[in-house]
């Protein structure tokens, strides 16, 4: 019921997690990010709140994106019901679908970008997040799409991101989006060269515009001058 995007820069630490989907107050539930450590969404016929934690835990402590994932998927008796999406600081990812997530369920990973979605109108939604994203964001796009490349990104990769993810779920919310119709949305970046900007949509009629005037309201000057006045540690 959610469709959610991951992603790492390995170069630089920054993390971003994005995700919309037909119920309330997706922000609150399904994406987590910490910089310079990894991703995960924990989504699916019903999200597991208790796997960020774990998934944390064990990305800490040097594991893969693979390993943080069995680690939450071991510890769950109800492991069927998630859709859960992690990713590493090398930007390496792995998901697991249950068998008890209703269609249409998708998951595309490349290097550093990935996204999952379930009970969607088309698995289309999920291709179009994750290749719209790179499309956008990296210099060597039909590389990573064709063969697997390691994106590379623009020097200006942060400045630019907040916009990038937001570019990204509109083409996919127009490929489709949740079958119940897109109620929330959430976004989430975190970098070691400015602080942490999360955005959250929790109910509206039009996600991408609530999202858009949210965009705008972050950077008027009023609140960017309190905002990069924030320390970094």
């Amino acid at each position: 019921m959610t469709l959610s995007l991951v992603h790492v820069h390995p170069e630089t630490g920054t993390v971003a997690t994005l995700t919309a989907t037909g119920g309330v107050a997706v922000g609150g539930y399904v994406h987590h990010c910490w910089r310079g450590i990894g991703a995960c969404v924990t989504q699916g016929r019903y999200t597991n709140p208790w796997y960020p934690a774990r998934v944390f835990e064990t990305l800490s402590q040097g594991a893969s994106a693979s390993e943080a994932l069995q680690v939450a998927i071991q510890t769950d008796g109800r492991s069927e019901n998630r859709q859960c999406l992690v990713m590493d600081a090398q930007g390496r990812a792995n998901v697991h679908t249950g068998s008890a997530n209703l269609p249409s369920v998708a998951a595309n990973l490349y290097p550093s970008v990935a996204a999952a979605g379930n009970m969607l109108r088309s698995t289309d939604v999920v291709t179009m997040l994750a290749k719209h994203f790179i499309q956008i964001s990296t210099l060597n796009s039909t590389a990573v799409l064709q063969d697997g490349a390691h994106p590379r990104y623009p020097h200006d990769h942060d400045q630019r991101l907040l916009s990038h993810l937001l570019d990204a779920l509109e083409a996919a919310l127009n490929a489709g989006g949740d079958a119940r119709g897109t109620r929330s949305a959430a976004l989430r970046i975190e970098s070691f060269a400015q602080p942490p900007i999360d955005l959250r949509v929790d109910w509206a009629d039009d996600v991408i515009e609530a999202l858009r005037a949210l965009e705008a309201r972050f950077r008027a000057d009023d609140f960017q001058a309190f905002w990069q006045q924030l320390p970094l540690r």
